[in-house]
């Protein structure tokens, strides 16, 4: 009996692992995509680090480049010109503003009293075009651009003033005007170099549309400051810092400043100036008929 060939029909498990086979095929494809794409990443970060690495070789200045020079030591060799140099970098602008914000940099003589005196309608009065009837000089200042002529009337007085309080006190002269103009003032008003510092209106704190001039930030002890000031709203933190003066606009008989030079006669028994204008102001009529 000759048996005839079974034809055996895969089992089920066989089935199974062909099926299994079958479905893993995508995923290779995905596997691939993937390492593809990660490929493709990390070459592109590596070419955009050597962009980046070229860049900063370029935007970074050689010292080697015609036009740069090693600055040489300078020697001062006398101790009076090093401590000289040293309150000039002290004093500058930029040193003031790093070190001592909207203050002043430290007294050269500690054993001075300050004077804050403001300028406009204190010290002077000026107006633009056209030109009043009286005044002593012109001051020609940039601002946002145009050139503006101002015509300045010094108060009586003023001379007198810096000449009399130049010695003993630190004078600074704190006004709400422009840089860009007061400078030029100051600088008609002072030949001699009695003011030892100059505050503009960046060093005042606007509020409600007024400036005020907080003395706290001044770097100074108030009970050795005093301020002379026709604008209440200027001292409003420090009243009794404060001896006001009468706007001056064109009265050439004013006698405003006289008055401030015998404030200062009177407040030289005084260790605090605050005692000093409260007892002056007290017999501010009699000093006034005076």
């Amino acid at each position: 009996m000759v048996a005839k060939p079974i034809n055996k029909t895969p089992t089920k498990s066989v089935k199974d692992r062909r099926n299994r086979r079958r479905k893993k095929s995508p995923l290779k494809h995905v596997s691939n995509v993937v390492a593809s794409i990660n490929r493709s990443f990390f070459i592109c970060q590596r070419r955009l680090v050597k962009i980046f690495n070229k860049l900063a070789k370029i935007g970074t200045p050689s010292h080697r480049k015609r036009g740069f020079q090693i600055l040489k030591k300078c020697k001062i060799e006398d101790e009076e010109e090093a401590e000289a140099a040293a309150a000039e970098i002290a004093s500058s602008p930029v040193c003031r503003s790093l070190f001592h914000s909207n203050g002043l940099p430290p007294l050269s003589c500690p054993e001075k009293k300050t004077v804050f005196l403001d300028l406009d309608e204190t010290l002077i009065h000026s107006k633009p075009d056209p030109p009043p009837e009286r005044y002593d000089f012109v001051v020609r200042p940039r601002i946002e651009g145009e050139f503006i002529d101002f015509y300045v009337l010094k108060r009586p007085g003023l001379e007198e003033l810096l000449d009399a309080i130049g010695e003993k006190f630190e004078i600074v002269v704190f006004t709400a005007g422009l840089k860009e103009y007061a400078s030029l003032v100051l600088d008609k008003i002072d030949p001699k170099g009695l003011i030892s510092h100059r505050l503009y209106r960046d060093s005042c704190k606007e509020m409600d549309g007024k400036f005020v001039k907080d003395l706290s930030e001044m770097e100074r002890d108030l009970s050795r400051v005093v301020i002379v000031d026709d604008n209440p709203n200027a001292y409003m933190f420090q009243p009794e810092n404060a001896l006001t003066v009468r706007p001056f606009v064109d009265d050439i008989q004013d006698q405003e400043l006289q008055r401030v030079i015998r404030f200062f006669e009177f407040a030289d028994c005084f260790e605090d100036m605050r005692d000093a204008v409260k007892n002056y102001i007290s017999y501010a009529p009699a000093n006034q008929n005076s």
